[in-house]
C-alpha cells in the first residue's frame, strides 16, 4: 500500500507539472495607458504589436484613457501601473500629494506649428486676437503660451484671448471657420491648413521651448516593489522608439498608425514626420522641461511651486540602460540617425 501510494503521488506529480509550470512562466498582466491620441504614441503600440513587451517578461496592451486628469487618476487608485503622459497633469497630482516619478521622456520640446489665419503674418499681427486652445491648464495650453512667451507677447497686456475650443482637430477646424484666429497644431493638422492659406507663423520645434511631454510615469511605491519589471517596460519602449524610427521599417510603422489613429495613408506619412521631429533619441526627462510645467500652473495652482524637477524625475534605470550601450545598440540594430 505505501508503495501504490508513492506511485500514485509520482504520478499526480508528473501529470500536475506542465500546468504548474505554464502557471509559473505565464508573463505578467500590467496596465500601460496612455492620454493622447497622436502619432508619439506610436512606441507604446509598436511594443505591443511586435511582441516587445512580452519579449521583457510582462504582457502590456496599451489602453487609451481620454484626458490626462483621468489616467492621473488611475494610477493614482492603483488601477493603472505604467503611464505615458504629459507633464501638466503629473505635476498638478504631485502638488496634490501623488507619489509619482518620471522615470523617462520620450519628447522634452513644443513641437507644434503656430498656425495662423490668413492675413496675420507677424506676432504684433497677434494682439487682441482669439488663440485656440484644447484645455486651460493642459500640454497644448502650455505650447501655446510659451509659443507666445517666445514671440514677445504676454495674453493679458496684449489682450489675446485665450479660449478653450476642444481638443486638435476642433482646433483646427475652429481655425478655417474663422472662430479663432491662432492656435498651435500638429504637423499632420498644420500642413494641410497650410495648403489652404493658413500660414504657419512660426514653427516651434525649431524654437526648442522645453516642455515635458510623452513622459513615463509610475508612482513611487510601483517603482520600489519593481525595478526590474519597469526596467523591461523601458526597454520594451525603447525599442518601441528605435523601431518607428527606423528607416527600414517605416512601411510598418505607417501600417501601425494607420490602424490605431485610424488615417489614411498620407495622413499617416504626415503623422510619421511629426513623430520623427519628437522624438528624442536619448529620452532622458528635461528638468527644464518639468520647470516650465511649474512656472505656468502655479499662477493658477500655487501649491504647484513645491514641486521639484530633482525630486519627480528618477532616471537612474535610463542611465543604467544607456551607460550599458544598450540605447547604442538598438539604434544600430534598427539604423536610426
Amino acid at each position: 500500500m505505501p508503495s501504490l501510494a508513492l506511485a500514485l503521488i509520482a504520478l499526480l506529480s508528473i501529470c500536475g507539472f506542465p500546468l504548474h509550470a505554464d502557471a509559473a512562466s505565464a508573463p505578467r498582466k500590467i496596465v500601460v495607458a496612455y492620454a493622447a491620441m497622436n502619432a508619439r504614441v506610436a512606441a507604446l503600440w509598436i511594443a505591443h504589436e511586435r511582441g516587445f513587451f512580452l519579449k521583457n517578461g510582462f504582457d502590456g496592451d496599451p489602453i487609451f484613457i481620454r484626458g490626462a486628469p483621468t489616467l492621473v487618476a488611475g494610477m493614482t487608485s492603483g488601477e493603472i501601473d505604467v503611464g505615458y503622459t504629459g507633464g501638466t497633469a503629473v505635476v498638478g497630482a504631485v502638488a496634490s500629494g501623488a507619489d509619482f516619478k518620471i522615470l523617462s521622456a520620450l519628447n522634452n520640446r513644443v513641437t507644434y506649428e503656430l498656425v495662423v489665419k490668413p492675413g496675420i503674418k507677424t506676432a504684433q499681427d497677434l494682439k487682441n486676437k482669439r488663440f485656440g486652445i484644447q484645455a486651460i491648464g493642459g500640454t497644448v495650453w502650455m505650447g501655446g503660451l510659451l509659443a507666445l512667451e517666445h514671440l514677445g507677447l504676454d495674453p493679458d497686456r496684449d489682450k489675446i484671448s485665450i479660449l478653450a475650443v476642444g481638443d486638435q482637430v476642433v482646433m483646427a477646424q475652429a481655425l478655417s471657420t474663422g472662430t479663432i484666429d491662432a492656435a498651435v497644431l500638429d504637423g499632420v493638422l498644420a500642413r494641410p491648413l497650410n495648403e489652404r492659406g493658413f500660414p504657419t507663423l512660426v514653427d516651434l520645434n525649431k524654437a526648442k521651448l522645453p516642455l515635458l511631454s510623452n513622459a513615463i510615469v509610475v508612482r513611487e511605491t510601483y517603482l520600489q516593489k519593481n525595478p526590474q519589471l519597469l526596467e523591461g517596460v523601458l526597454k520594451a519602449v525603447l525599442e518601441g522608439a528605435a523601431f518607428a524610427l527606423s528607416p527600414n521599417q517605416k512601411p510598418a510603422t505607417l501600417k501601425y498608425l494607420q490602424k490605431y489613429l485610424r488615417i489614411n495613408e498620407k495622413e499617416a506619412e504626415e503623422g510619421y514626420k511629426d513623430m520623427v521631429v519628437g522624438y528624442d533619441r536619448k529620452p532622458y526627462a528635461s528638468a527644464a522641461g518639468v520647470n516650465n510645467v511649474v512656472r505656468f500652473m502655479k499662477a493658477r495652482n500655487p501649491a504647484v511651486e513645491k514641486v521639484k524637477a530633482a525630486e519627480l524625475i528618477d532616471d537612474r534605470i535610463l542611465k543604467k540602460l544607456d551607460q550599458s550601450g544598450f540605447i547604442d545598440e538598438l539604434h544600430a540594430k534598427y539604423g536610426v540617425r
